[in-house]
């Protein structure tokens, strides 16, 4: 196989960023809530010209401070109001994520560690997922992850100049996050490290100076927003703020209540198949090993038959003993010297401390808060993804045996997956037939949508299936084809799934209360969902800025005396209330939605 120059790797990753993450990201509508949430706020922004209020109903939203919403009106500015703007900054993200991973594997192990890395992030489902998503997540996350890099480099670099430039970068990083997504950004990074430093049993790690850095960096950039709105309002929005991020750690909100293992559930699922991985990956044994393939230093170039052609994959302990001890022999020189420098084994071993100091804190964080969605703990797949690489690297190296129970996991989940997108064509397909087992009367009217299906999306599902089974049989002949393909294949069933299945699942959820709200676009009316909580209506009605007060309470809306014609969408499991209300006529119902207006009827 022809060897990869070192440095094209970089631009490798760019490009398969780049061909995975923009195709299709204005493909389906938003999907309510936080994707249009965070839209939206950013539309406000445009709309009222006012870029330091985030805003959501042209009201003083709570929730998160403004950086994100920031870049979506950068990229609404250039690609216009609409999906593909809303999703592209994490577009962008994905791309840098991919490459700090490299950046930062290569730096602590070698090269191939860093490759591997980027491979493991880029091809689990969620973490790929994300990136084509317009949430704050992916965004939020890799500013704490490199906070956590910096911070976890300044200790290592105890007592040298080079730390203070480190814990600076740090607070930059951390105090980006908290422009983010709150303080919760800091409280991530704090507990983490709070964690290490009890681990070291308080020796100092960190001088005061350095420390105090840290937090001027931090506290300089999260006062960009958080200073102003103190200066320009007082403490009465830090009030509100910060009571609403009491409320969401210690009450469950709207309906997000789940069981406390619920996270762990969504990381072993959602992260497939780096999680199963990084399983193995909290054994010491796993840790990255330097008794495998290292590129050619001196030519600079790496491929990843390199990978497999300079150990070969022992079958048991005793073949493993032996050609190590042979590989000893031949190379007794450069492994002395490996030995003497440690192969960046201290700071590797260091590292994934951190790491997976960080995965339980971040899971045991948000398994105690109450409210439960599965992005809360999207900051632990840095750290899954980091042992799943340790993992891979010490199995392709020949360190490390592949388990069945791996083998086992792969084709239970993968199986599954396959089932799963299999299914849900043949379930639009035949929905008809289908409806009358369905007990929830919404669900089942969702089925009633107009969907066009093809015929052939089944296949998408069953190919994955096949390559999932395949890679696994042919894995001990092929070690190295089958964990690249393991990792290729996710991005390409996403890649074939958003743009030929997702729509039509949309058409079901929510397509009949989009048209309808884009049926509206530039009309003088009030839109108003009733009965249940959604932001679809800001986003795709545009709303404009209210000029009555009152359009905001649902009571005068509804009763009383309104000044343009006043229109309202709720479920078909809430209508009972509303059916025979005075002041209300039903214009039609739709997929689960009863649209209604309010009478009499304006000329």
């Amino acid at each position: 196989m022809p060897r990869i120059p070192s440095r094209f790797i970089p631009v490798l990753l760019v490009l398969a960023g780049a061909l995975f993450y923009f195709p299709f990201l204005g493909r389906v509508h938003l999907f309510d809530w936080d994707e249009i949430n965070f839209a939206e706020s950013a539309r406000e922004m445009i709309v009222t010209g006012n870029y330091t209020r985030v805003q959501i109903n042209f009201q003083p939203f709570w929730e998160k401070p403004p950086l994100f919403f920031w870049l979506q009106v950068l990229a609404m500015k250039a690609f216009g109001i609409n999906e593909f703007a809303a999703r592209f900054p994490n577009a962008i993200m994905g791309i840098v994520t991919l490459l700090v991973l490299y950046f930062v594997g290569k730096k602590i192990v070698d090269e191939r560690f860093g490759l591997l890395w980027a491979l493991a992030y880029f091809g689990s489902l969620t973490p790929h997922l994300y990136f084509k998503s317009g949430i704050i997540d992916p965004t939020f996350n890799l500013f704490i992850f490199l906070s956590v890099w910096f911070i976890a480099q300044a200790v290592s670099a105890y007592g040298t100049p080079k730390a203070t430039r480190l814990a600076a970068f740090s607070g930059l990083f951390v105090g980006l996050a908290v422009l983010t997504k709150g303080p919760v950004g800091g409280l991530l990074l704090g507990l983490t490290f709070l964690v290490y430093w009890a681990i070291q049993r308080f020796r100092p790690i960190l001088r005061f100076l350095n420390g105090l850095l840290f937090f001027g960096c931090g506290l300089a950039v999260a006062s960009v927003w958080f200073g102003l709105e103190l200066v320009k309002n007082g403490f009465w929005f830090f009030e509100e703020f910060f009571r609403y991020q009491i409320r969401l750690f210690s009450t469950p909100d709207a309906g997000h209540q789940q069981p406390f293992y619920y996270h762990f559930v969504v990381v072993l699922l959602g992260c497939f198949p780096m999680s199963l991985l990084a399983i193995r990956g909290f054994f010491a044994d796993a840790r990255p090993d330097f008794w495998g393939a290292r590129p050619d230093l001196q030519s600079g170039r790496f491929s990843v038959a390199d990978l497999q052609s300079a150990v070969p994959i022992p079958e048991s302990a005793a073949d493993y003993k032996s050609a190590t001890e042979n590989r000893s022999d031949r190379n007794a020189g450069p492994l002395k010297s490996e030995r003497a420098s440690g192969y960046k084994s201290e700071q590797a071993v260091s590292f994934r401390r951190w790491m997976i100091i960080l995965f339980w804190v971040v899971m045991i964080l948000f398994s105690i808060v109450k409210t439960k969605i599965v992005h809360y703990s999207s900051m632990a797949w840095f750290p899954v993804s980091y042992l799943a690489a340790t993992v891979l690297y010490s199995y392709l190296n020949g360190a490390l045996q592949w388990n069945r129970w791996l083998t086992i996991g792969i084709a239970i989940i993968g199986g599954v997956l396959a089932l799963l997108i299999t299914a849900l064509p043949l379930v639009g397909m035949n929905a008809a037939d289908l409806i009358p087992y369905i007990k929830d009367r919404f669900a089942a009217a969702n089925l009633t949508a107009p969907v066009e299906w093809q015929g052939w999306e089944w296949m998408i599902g069953t190919a994955y299936g096949l390559i999932i089974l395949g890679l696994l049989v042919l894995r001990q002949k092929r070690p190295v084809g089958s964990v690249v393909t393991l990792f290729l294949a996710t991005p390409v069933l996403l890649w074939f799934v958003l743009p030929a299945i997702v729509p039509k699942i949309e058409r079901y959820t929510q397509g009949a209360v989009i048209d309808f709200y884009e049926a509206k676009q530039g009309q003088d009316v009030y839109i108003e969902p009733i009965g249940y909580k959604s932001y679809a209506h800001l986003f795709y009605f545009q709303k404009p800025p209210p000029t009555n007060s009152s359009s905001y309470r649902e009571d005068w809306l509804i009763n009383g005396p309104v000044d343009k014609p006043a229109f309202f969408v709720t479920r078909n499991i809430n209508i009972d209330q509303y059916r025979y209300h005075p002041n209300l006529e039903i214009i039609r119902e739709e997929a689960g939605f009863v649209f209604l207006r309010r009478k009499p009827a304006f000329k």
